[in-house]
Parts: C-alpha cells; sequence; structure tokens
C-alpha cells in the first residue's frame, strides 16, 4: 500500500496534472533540477519557499506559504514578515538571472541586501525569528556576490560572498556558509588563484557529516583547481567521481540551494577543465549537451560562447562559423560581463590563430563590432572589400 504524499506533494502532482506538465518541463519552467522535484513529489524533498513561489507563478497554484500579516517591525511577526518579503525577492532575483543575466541586476540585490542589512541593528537576532532574518540577509549577499561575480566585478563579488560567509557564521546557517565557500572557490578560479580555490574545496571534504549534494560540489570546485592547475589526471578523475555520484548523492539531507546541481551542470565543468588542459574536442561533446539540455538562456549564452572556444581550439572552422553566428541574438538578451569577457578571449583566440581561415576571422570581427567588444585590428581576407 502507497504511503499518503504530504499536502504539498499531493496539491503539486494535482496542479501538474492538470496543466499537463511532466516532472522535466517543470524543472526547466521554473529553473531547477528534474531530480529535486522529483523528490519533492515523492516527500523525498521538504521544498523551499522559493521554489514553491516560482511554481505558484507558473502553475496558478497557491502553494508556498502566505507571508504573515503583521504591523510594525518591534514584535516577531514584524520580523518574520521582513523575512518573507526577503525570500520572495530572492527568488525573483533568481528567476530574473536565469533570463537576463547578472549585468542588470546585479546593482539592485546589493541595494536590496545593503538595505536589509542596515535593519538588523534593530533586529532582535538572538531569537529563531531574528536569526532567520539574518540567514535570509546571508543569502541576500550570497546572491549579489553570485550576481556581481556574473557581471565581472571580481573584487566586488568576493567581497559580498565573505560577508555572506560571515553573516551566515552569526546566523549559525552552516549550509549557506557552504555555499559561499563554493563560490569563493569558484570566484579564485576565475581570477587565475587555482591554489586557493583548491584549498577552500579541499576544506570543504575534510569536514564531517558534509551533505553528499554539497560533497559533489566541493569536488567539482577541485576538479577545476586541479585543472587550472595543470594536474590532468586528478582534475579529471575528480570530475568523473562527480559526474559518477551525481545520482547516488540525492538525499533528504541535501541543502535546498543544491538543486541546479544536475548533470549538464557537471558535464559543464568537464568541458571547461578540458579547455583550460588544452582537450578542445573532449570538450565539445559535452558542451553539445549542455548547450542542448540547458535551462535558461543566461546559460545557453555561456555555453555557446564556450562552443566558439572549444571549436577554435579544435580548428573546426565551419562549426566555428555557425556557433559564432549563434551568440549575438543570446547577448542582446543576456547581460552577462563574465560571458562578453569569455567571447573576447574565444575572438582574440581566432584572431591570433595563424591557421584560422581569413573568412573565420572576418566573422569573428565582425560579431565583435556589433558587440561592441574590441579584439584588435579588423582582419580582412586577401581580395575582400572594405
Amino acid at each position: 500500500m502507497e504511503t499518503p504524499r504530504p499536502p504539498v506533494a499531493a496539491a503539486l502532482r494535482e496542479a501538474m496534472d492538470a496543466a499537463g506538465v511532466g516532472v522535466r518541463e517543470l524543472a526547466r519552467r521554473v529553473h531547477c533540477d528534474h531530480a529535486y522535484v522529483s523528490r519533492v513529489l515523492h516527500a523525498r524533498q521538504q521544498p523551499s519557499v522559493d521554489f514553491l513561489r516560482m511554481v505558484d507563478a507558473e502553475l496558478g497554484t497557491d502553494l508556498a506559504p502566505a507571508p504573515p500579516q503583521h504591523e510594525g517591525r518591534g514584535d516577531g511577526g514584524g520580523v518574520r514578515a521582513e523575512t518573507e518579503h526577503l525570500h520572495a525577492t530572492i527568488a525573483h532575483l533568481v528567476e530574473l538571472d536565469g533570463r537576463y543575466g547578472g549585468g542588470p541586476i546585479a546593482e539592485t540585490a546589493v541595494h536590496v541586501w545593503r538595505a536589509a542589512q542596515s535593519r538588523l541593528d534593530a533586529t532582535a537576532v538572538d531569537g529563531p525569528d531574528g536569526r532567520a532574518y539574518l540567514a535570509a540577509v546571508a543569502e541576500l549577499a550570497e546572491l549579489a556576490g553570485w550576481l556581481l561575480f556574473d557581471a565581472d566585478r571580481a573584487d566586488e563579488a568576493r567581497r559580498a560572498t565573505l560577508e555572506a560567509h560571515m553573516l551566515a557564521r552569526h546566523a549559525r546557517d552552516t549550509s549557506m556558509q557552504r555555499f559561499a565557500l563554493t563560490n569563493l572557490s569558484m570566484q579564485d578560479l576565475e581570477v587565475g588563484r587555482a591554489g586557493e580555490s583548491l584549498r577552500i574545496a579541499d576544506e570543504l571534504l575534510e569536514e564531517l557529516h558534509l551533505p553528499p549534494r554539497v560533497a559533489l560540489l566541493a569536488r567539482i570546485r577541485r576538479g577545476r583547481a586541479l585543472a587550472g592547475a595543470g594536474d590532468e589526471a586528478r582534475a579529471l578523475a575528480d570530475l568523473g567521481r562527480a559526474r559518477a555520484d551525481l545520482g547516488d548523492s540525492i538525499t533528504t539531507s541535501d541543502p535546498a540551494w543544491t538543486w541546479w546541481v544536475d548533470d549538464n551542470e557537471v558535464a559543464g565543468h568537464q568541458a571547461e577543465a578540458l579547455l583550460v588542459l588544452g582537450d578542445a574536442d573532449g570538450a565539445l561533446e559535452r558542451l553539445q549537451q549542455c548547450v542542448r539540455t540547458v535551462g535558461t538562456q543566461r546559460g545557453e549564452a555561456f555555453y555557446r560562447v564556450q562552443l566558439v572556444r572549444a571549436f577554435a581550439g579544435a580548428r573546426a572552422w565551419r562549426e566555428c562559423e555557425e556557433a559564432l553566428l549563434e551568440v549575438p541574438p543570446l547577448l542582446a538578451q543576456v547581460a552577462s560581463g563574465r560571458i562578453r569577457r569569455r567571447l573576447r578571449d574565444a575572438l582574440r583566440q581566432i584572431r591570433r590563430d595563424r591557421e584560422a581561415p581569413g573568412w573565420v576571422r572576418d566573422i569573428a570581427a565582425d560579431v565583435g563590432g556589433d558587440l561592441g567588444i574590441v579584439t584588435g585590428h579588423h582582419y580582412r581576407s586577401p581580395g575582400a572589400t572594405s
């Protein structure tokens, strides 16, 4: 006899059936891992308020708890209302990031975070309600750090993430502390600090009772850091193990923020490591998978730019041309400084490759010009008109 599902799981299944929406389709719409949706449906995962709010927006349901209506800020009810408001803001910013990238919303996130943090002096952070508010401020700081990172504002991103870690410690939110550390490891790698990135990943993996999904993410970070340090064998071993362990890492102890760690995420990091290690051919299959299955517009823009880089590295020039022409329409929608910088690096890679045909260099120069990305002198093949 089947165990009755909790009310939220049953209501979610009923709403999905009524809308004709399957697990993967709902996951795509709300920008999360389909395994997370499946765990919620089978009562193996307590859904986050942010997830339920996104489901409500997509399916017209009323699953997310309504924020309590209280006057003033002197009582616990007022603090709870503020906390609910911050969680709703976080969910909205996450959705905007998936659609448009971190560039246009980073400043908004920083403003909301700083405004919320400025109220901490008037909030009783010693009690459960106060700690919940402080934890929400920590999550806002973490999100601001990610958005600044995507906007390619590395120093500001690091400061915000360090503050998120500190706030999470004060809130006794171990889960958010770990999230901040994984982000710091990623940020260090992006600016060439592979050793520091590796130290953070190793520190995480040494923790006792680390939830399997968090351990998997830390292993991904370590694999990427090892690739950045040129340790090919250990890097590929770590990333291969992370991908092999993906299915078995799903447990009820997973933090809500790990919803986005899926096969596509691991494949993308494998491709990144292979590109760093000089194996463009090996990266191509994984990147093509990522482009096919990624669930956000920003993610597609990122992986298509990486495809340009991989095709150029493999000297597959016709495919490189096709990939280049796919990029401008996406970057007309997605404002990500990090993606634009990576595209600039890929265009320079093409321009400097003496084996690149003139027509590919021309297309690369035209794409860079259309997007306002300076890569150097415009190249014209012999006989071409200006």
